[in-house]
C-alpha cells in the first residue's frame, strides 16, 4: 500500500508541475544562430499550421533554454517591423510563453509572460481590427473584453498578477488564444453569428 502511495504522489507531481523543454523542442530553439530570430509559422505551411492548431504545455520558467528562447521571439517579433503580440506556438514551440508590447506603459516596451492565465474578464466589450503575424493576408474586427486579470510567471519563477484594459488587454487575449491554438480566422467564423447590444460611451454634445 505504501508504494501505491508513493508511485501515486509521483504521478500526481508529474502533471502538478511545468516540464522543461523536450529534446525536440531544444533542437528548435537551438537551431542556427541563437542571437537571431526563430522563422514565424504561417498557416499556408501544412505542417506549421498544424502546431499553430496545437494545444501549448506549460512550460518550467527555471529551464535554461528559456531564455534563449524568448529573445529568438523577442527578435522575430521586432523583425516584423509593426507586429505588437508574439506566443511561442507561432515559432514551432507549443509551449505557454507569449510576448506582449506594453501600450498601457511609458515607451510601450515589449514584455515576456510565462504560464499566462486569463483569471476575469470584463463582460465591457471593445470591437477592433485583427491582424495576426502567422496569416499575412488576414484581418478582421473582432469583440474582446475591455480589461482582463491576467496571472503570470517570471524567469525567476516568481508569480504575478495585475488587471489590464485597452488596446493591451485586446492583444493579451489575442496571444493567450493561440497557446490554445485558436486562431483569429477560426474565431470569426465560429463568432459570425454572435449577438452584441452595443453603447456609444461617447455622445456628441448638442452644442
Amino acid at each position: 500500500m505504501r508504494n501505491f502511495t508513493v508511485l501515486m504522489l509521483l504521478c500526481l507531481g508529474t502533471f502538478a508541475f511545468p516540464q522543461k523543454f523536450s529534446k525536440e523542442e531544444k533542437n528548435l530553439i537551438l537551431a542556427g544562430d541563437i542571437k537571431t530570430a526563430l522563422p514565424i509559422y504561417q498557416t499556408d505551411q501544412e505542417q506549421q499550421h498544424k502546431v499553430l492548431l496545437n494545444q501549448s504545455e506549460e512550460i518550467s520558467p527555471k529551464d535554461k533554454n528559456l531564455p534563449i528562447l524568448i529573445e529568438r521571439m523577442r527578435l522575430a517579433l521586432a523583425a516584423t517591423g509593426g507586429g505588437v503580440g508574439i506566443a511561442a506556438p507561432q515559432v514551432g514551440i507549443n509551449r505557454r510563453v507569449v510576448l506582449v508590447q506594453r501600450f498601457d506603459k511609458p515607451n510601450a516596451p515589449v514584455e515576456y509572460f510565462i504560464n499566462p492565465k486569463i483569471t476575469w474578464w470584463s463582460e465591457l466589450l471593445n470591437k477592433s481590427p485583427e491582424g495576426d503575424l502567422s496569416i499575412e493576408t488576414f484581418r478582421g474586427d473582432f469583440y474582446r473584453s475591455y480589461s482582463i486579470r491576467l496571472e503570470y510567471y517570471d524567469l525567476n519563477n516568481k508569480k504575478h498578477e495585475e488587471m489590464v484594459e485597452g488596446f493591451t488587454a485586446v492583444i493579451f487575449q489575442h496571444e493567450i488564444d493561440h497557446l490554445f491554438g485558436i486562431l483569429i480566422s477560426d474565431k470569426q467564423e465560429k463568432e459570425k453569428d454572435l449577438k452584441v447590444n452595443e453603447v456609444k460611451v461617447y455622445k456628441k454634445s448638442k452644442y
